[in-house]
C-alpha cells in the first residue's frame, strides 16, 4: 500500500506511516458486507407493534349469559375475538423475534473490508493525537478545519448574486466524518457531538453501518493499534 501521511492537530504534516495491509488493504466483496449491514439493522430492529389476544384484555371472568333458553347465540366469554373490546386474532406481538446469527470472523471481515475502502478511496485522515483539555466544541471545530474536514473563513468562496451573498461549500470540508477514539475522552466527546455531520465512536465498538454512513474516517494513531487488537486475531 502507498504511505499515508500523519497530520497533527494544526493540520501540519510530521510523517508518512504505511497502513495494516490485514486491516486496510482486503480485497472488497460488496456481498459479505451487504450482509453484514442487513443483519446489522435486522438486530438493531426493535419488537414495537403488539396486540393483546383473548389472554391479556380485561373481563370475561364468567359466562355472559346461560347456554340455552336466551334465544341468542351462546357464548363463554367476552374475551372472544369477535366482541368488541375481546381479544385480537393473528395480531403482530411482542413475541417476533427479528435477530440473525452471522459468522463472528464474516463480521469482522466484512468490518475490515469497510475500512479497506476506505483506505483505497482515500477517505481516512490519520492524526498523531487527539486531545482536548476541555471539552469545547470550538476547539474540535478548528482541528477539523486544520484538516480539511470543515471549511474556514478563506476556504469559503462567495458568490455576490442580486439576493446577497451566497456561500458555495466543497464536497470534502462539509462531508461527514466519524472520529474514531482509541479510549473513552468525555471531553472529546461532549466537544463532538455538537457538531453537524460529526460522530464519535470507540475503536474497538466499530461496526459496519457507522463507518458506511460517514463520508470520512479520521483515525488517531492510537485507535488502528486498539482496531488491530480488537479484530485482528
Amino acid at each position: 500500500m502507498s504511505k499515508f501521511p500523519v497530520y497533527n492537530f494544526k493540520g501540519e504534516k510530521v510523517k508518512e506511516v504505511d497502513l495494516n495491509p490485514a486491516i486496510f488493504g482486503l480485497k472488497i466483496k460488496p456481498e459479505l458486507v451487504q450482509q453484514a449491514v442487513v443483519i446489522q439493522q435486522a438486530n438493531s430492529r426493535q419488537v414495537i407493534a403488539h396486540a393483546k389476544d383473548r389472554s391479556e384484555v380485561s373481563g370475561g371472568g364468567r359466562k355472559p349469559w346461560r347456554q340455552k333458553g336466551t334465544g341468542r347465540a351462546r357464548h363463554g366469554s367476552s374475551r372472544s375475538p369477535i366482541w368488541r373490546g375481546g381479544g385480537i386474532t393473528f395480531g403482530p406481538t411482542k413475541d417476533r423475534n427479528f435477530s440473525v446469527k452471522m459468522n463472528q470472523k464474516a463480521k469482522q471481515k466484512a468490518l475490515l473490508m469497510t475500512l479497506s475502502d476506505k483506505a483505497h478511496n482515500q477517505k481516512i485522515v490519520l492524526i498523531d493525537e487527539l486531545s482536548l483539555t476541555e471539552a469545547k466544541t470550538k476547539k474540535f471545530l478548528e482541528i477539523l478545519q486544520n484538516l480539511n474536514l470543515r471549511p474556514t473563513k478563506k476556504s469559503v468562496k462567495k458568490d455576490k448574486t442580486e439576493t446577497g451573498e451566497k456561500k458555495q461549500l466543497t464536497k470534502k470540508n462539509n462531508a461527514g466524518v466519524l472520529v474514531v477514539l482509541p479510549k473513552k475522552d468525555e471531553a472529546l466527546v461532549r466537544s463532538i457531538r455538537n457538531l453537524e455531520k460529526v460522530d464519535s465512536i470507540m475503536a474497538n465498538s466499530l461496526n459496519v453501518i457507522d463507518v458506511l454512513k460517514k463520508q470520512y474516517l479520521l483515525l488517531p494513531l492510537a485507535s488502528i493499534t486498539e482496531i488491530e487488537k480488537t479484530f485482528v486475531k
